[in-house]
């Protein structure tokens, strides 16, 4: 799949961050909230294109409706801050070492409001803010507001299609290597290359799980040597034009066993039956039990043990989460992976993995790698 990001997502300009700022604050308001404080990580990013280095100092931005946007930062950081493209529809406020940065930011704070604040704000801070302002009170902002970042506008949709092509095609060059021989970090190195070849800017994960390590779905690779006759549990991902890629294949060094083939069919099908579960207006969890009902009927329900998938946007692992108890309905732009799996403890495990979005009338894949169980050497 050609993507051309010039063309098809071009680069976000100091509107649309203003755009989501004051959506954020308005979203704030419409849910009964004072405000809405944002530490680094991906929800500033999102919101500012600013992805500060330090992270140790107090860095927030401070979102409430009919309020300038002021991000609070440390006068040494303040020179990055002001080059991010965000930062133009901002005030930047800054703070001295030596200096209290919670009294700094307090003045913009209503003394006895409730904020949302992003999941990863470290609890130095926030406790320092309510230290400065004990009749504050604070939400993580997933329960405040959880469509902050779920729904993707088309210049986003465009970067998450690019980053899936690039997986696609690293998966494609990873099938020529060798398996059978070779360690598993041997493998997972070639998927980085692959990766990074392929326009990552950063890989997050390359799983490599063979034989009995495929049954750990978070196994790590390390040492085992592959060999012939071992199931292959593939999946990796990172970021590419700044937005997330996340694929799972699973593949066979020489011919797969009767059971194993068998596996392999049904996890496909699981997918394929989650994937066309997909539609506007459907609660999240109904993925997840299209693909376990199809698994669950093959007898092997207890070996399918994690949630089917989990959101993507600027950060590979994101809300929504398609799991039993998600209420929230899906809506156009959303994207997230469909990802079941079987495991068998000590013998082998199966996983195929795509980001989907959802499109007006049902979803659209963002992998388009082959799923069949591929043979390699």
């Amino acid at each position: 799949m050609d993507i051309d990001i010039e063309s098809d997502a071009g680069d976000f300009g100091v509107e649309d961050y203003a755009a989501r700022m004051e959506a954020a604050a308005r979203a704030a308001a419409d849910a009964g909230l004072a405000g809405v404080l944002i530490a680094p990580g991906p929800d500033l990013v999102h919101l500012t294109g600013y992805r500060p280095a330090d992270t140790e100092r107090l860095t927030v931005l401070v979102l409430a409706a009919g309020q300038e946007p002021v991000l609070v930062v440390p006068a040494l950081e303040a020179p990055d801050a002001a080059e991010a493209v965000g930062a133009g529809a901002l005030t930047l406020r800054e703070w001295t070492d030596g200096k209290n940065p919670y009294a700094a930011a307090a003045p913009l704070l209503d003394a006895g409001g409730r904020f949302a604040v992003s999941d990863n704000t470290w609890a130095l801070h926030l406790l320092g803010l309510q230290r400065e302002l004990p009749a504050t009170g604070y939400v993580p902002l997933t329960d405040a507001l959880p469509l902050l970042r779920a729904v993707k506008d088309t210049r986003e949709l465009a970067r998450l299609a690019a980053a899936g092509a690039a997986a696609d095609a690293a998966y494609g060059e990873i099938l020529r290597v060798r398996f059978a021989g070779r360690r598993e970090t041997d493998v997972a190195a070639d998927l980085a290359d692959l990766l990074r070849a392929h326009g990552h800017s950063q890989v997050d994960f390359t799983v490599v799980g063979s034989g009995p390590n495929g049954a750990n779905p978070h196994h790590e690779a390390g040492d085992r040597v592959i060999g012939h006759g071992d199931m292959v549990v593939l999946d990796f991902g990172g970021l590419a034009h700044g937005y997330g890629s996340d694929i799972s294949r699973t593949v066979h060094v020489g011919e797969p066993t009767a059971e194993e083939q068998l596996v392999h069919d049904l996890v496909r099908r699981a997918q394929q039956a989650a994937f066309e579960a997909v539609r506007p207006g459907i609660a999240c969890q109904e993925v997840d039990r299209a693909a376990r009902e199809v698994i669950a009927e093959a007898g092997y329900g207890e070996r399918f043990i994690h949630r089917t998938g989990h959101g993507i946007g600027v950060t590979t692992h994101e809300p929504p989460y398609m799991v039993e108890g998600e209420e929230q309905p899906l809506l156009p732009g959303m994207c997230f992976s469909i990802e079941p799996g079987i495991y068998l403890p000590g013998r082998f495990g199966v996983r195929i993995e795509d980001i989907v979005t959802v499109t007006e009338d049902g979803g659209r894949r963002f992998n388009h790698a082959p799923r069949e169980l591929a043979l390699v050497e």
